[in-house]
Parts: C-alpha cells; structure tokens; sequence
C-alpha cells in the first residue's frame, strides 16, 4: 500500500513520521527498516509514529533503523510536537505523550521546543547495567581498556565517557563494542564527551540500532546529569553536537529539560 510520510530532524538526527491514528500499519517493524534505509528507503535515523492515547493527548512509538523499538528519544519528541501541532492535530502548545518510558511533556517556545525529560534513574539494575547501584566513573574495560564510565537512563539506557579528543575518535569501531558489551542487558548508547568548560561540552553519541546519530536528546540530558554528579559540568549546560545544539538544565526539582530545535525537511509518499 502507498502511505504519506514526513522527513523531520532535531540537530540532524533525522525521522520519518507516520500518523497511525486512524490507519492501522501491519509490522511497523519492518517498516521502519524499509524506511530508514538511506540507499532503499526514505533514510532516517528512526520511525517515528503517532497514535491515539487514552492517558494522553497522544502516543508516539519509536523505532531504530534496525527496526528494534525503542523508550524514548528526546530529538524525536521535539520533532513530534511540532508535527502535531503543525498539522492542526492540536492546538495545545503544552501536550502530553505516552511513551514507552512513561508520560513526556514538551512545549512549544517560539520556533524552539521544549520538553520536560523527567527525572533520571540512576539505580544500576534500572538503567539496566548488570551492577548495583550508582554507576560513576565505574571502570569499563572495553578492548582490554578500563574507561571510566558513568551510566544514566532518561527513559533508555546511557554511558557517558570523558575523552580529550573526540573530532579523531574512531566511532565506527568503538562505539559497537560498548553497544554490545555484556555489561548492558539491553544494549546501550554511548555518549563520548569533551569538556569545553563548566558550561560547556561537545558530544558524539553511538545510539545502539542506529549507529553515529548527529544529535541524540536523551543522550545530551544523560552527559547534563552525569556531568554534574561527578562534579565536571554545571547544572546548566550547552552541548554542541554534530547536528547542532541543545540546551539541558536538570533543576533542583531533579527534572530534566531540554531545549532544541525541530524542522521539516520534505513530505512525501511511499509504497511499502
């Protein structure tokens, strides 16, 4: 059958958008394979799809390049929130989305979005790594390396590692390895940062299903509250990402917010 799709991106991290509310899509899986395939498809980092909620206004799924569906993506809900407002299906500029990692409030701020991330969970077998406990500056080894890692869910699981270059990281091959490391039960993405300054850091994140993404939202707000609790950055932070920036504040309500940017990029048809 032949479907209407959106191409957005939040700082390069790039969806194709589907509204499934009143048509229902077989295998949303192997759709989101045959779409975000960049020779094959439309080509995106993931699929995103809107759906009616009964316990919000409404819900999105998310699926990885690799099909694999996964918590939350705080890009991509910069980028749902505009398209469903955009397109008349709200009128609300404060919305609530169900998402696999629980109820996800963004706001629209002018041309920006801004979204309420929630409270990070620091607790090792909830992120889920296979230790207890707070995991900060834990030591890694990943290819007889030790890296001192600390890890953060913000709806899905992230490390976060400090490097002093990583414009000349090999990414392709490093970011696999922890990806697949038996420390993480269920996959991980990696977040390797440089630090600017206190306010300041530049990232690059291996999402896990995905690869190298430009931006990852979840990833930013991740780097924001494992840079304050190992005392390396403040509250407030700028994260200059290959896609572009975001601003993080985690607040004294221990509530992440992320602030960011969300454009379209084309609509279309495909079959599938």
């Amino acid at each position: 059958m032949e479907i209407a799709f959106t191409k957005m991106h939040g700082c390069g991290n790039d969806f194709v958008l589907l509204d499934c509310r009143k048509r229902k899509i077989k295998d949303l899986d192997k759709v989101a394979k045959k779409l975000c395939h960049r020779r094959f498809g439309v080509g995106a980092d993931q699929l995103l799809t809107v759906h009616p909620s009964k316990v919000a206004d409404f819900k999105m799924e998310i699926y990885n390049a690799d099909g694999g569906q996964v918590e939350m993506c705080g890009n991509g809900i910069r980028c749902f929130a505009k398209y469903v407002y955009e397109r008349g299906l709200t009128k609300k500029k404060e919305l609530e989305v169900e998402t696999l990692a629980g109820i996800i409030r963004p706001r629209l701020v002018g041309k920006l979005v801004e979204v309420d991330m929630g409270e990070p969970v620091l607790e090792g077998r909830k992120i889920p790594v296979n230790a207890d406990g707070k995991i900060l500056n834990y030591p890694l080894e990943v290819d007889g390396i030790a890296y001192k890692v600390s890890c953060v869910s913000m709806g899905n699981p992230h490390c976060v590692l400090y490097l002093e270059d990583i414009e000349h990281l090999d990414l392709e091959g490093l970011g696999p390895r922890f990806e697949h490391n038996p420390f993480f039960p269920k996959r991980v993405n990696t977040e390797f940062v440089q630090l600017l300054g206190p306010a300041e850091v530049k990232m690059r994140t291996w999402e896990r299903g995905a690869g190298e993404t430009w931006a990852c939202g979840t990833g930013a707000c991740a780097v924001a509250v494992a840079g304050t609790l190992t005392g390396r950055t403040e509250r407030k932070l700028t994260l200059h990402l290959l896609g572009g920036d975001l601003k993080i504040e985690w607040r004294e309500n221990n509530r992440v917010y992320m602030t960011g940017a969300a454009e379209e990029v084309f609509q279309g048809t495909v079959k599938i």
